[in-house]
């Protein structure tokens, strides 16, 4: 394994971080909501008595922020190695994974580790080993 010392970005990552945490801490201190986008969306689904505007207004957010960026600066290349039906068994098997893990890895991963919930800490373990099973059968055993 190496390491692209090119496009090694730690400033802008660590700038990305911080700009999370302080999104997500911000959320849950005015809004006493956690900013999992599963349950963010999945409440567009069956919405409650005013709970619609500020989820349209937050996964508005979501979409705009990159075209925002794109009007000042050229977004980075996605480069996606895999085929559609790859990708929509993988969208289909994450938002099978939101639902039975009660949670995605943002609200699990960036919420819930930072409110120490045990629950969390597993689902984001579970997340993570999935991820590192799944690259190693797909890039070593397989391929």
């Amino acid at each position: 394994m190496r390491i692209d010392w090119m496009h090694f970005t730690p400033w802008t990552a660590l700038a990305g971080g911080l700009l999370i945490g302080l999104a997500a801490s911000g959320f849950v201190l005015l809004n006493g909501r956690i900013a999992g986008i599963s349950g963010i969306l999945g409440g567009l689904f069956r919405p409650a008595q005013g709970d619609v505007a500020w989820r349209v207004a937050f996964l508005a957010g979501l979409v705009g922020a990159p075209l925002l960026y794109a009007l000042f600066s050229a977004l980075p290349e996605a480069r996606i190695e895999a085929g559609d039906g790859a990708l929509v068994a993988a969208g289909l098997l994450v938002g099978l994974g939101t639902r039975y893990g009660a949670g995605c890895t943002s609200g699990h991963g960036v919420c819930g580790l930072s409110r120490l919930s045990p629950r969390s800490l597993v689902a984001t373990a579970s997340f993570m080993a999935a991820g590192f099973a799944t690259v190693f059968v797909l890039r070593h055993l397989i391929a």
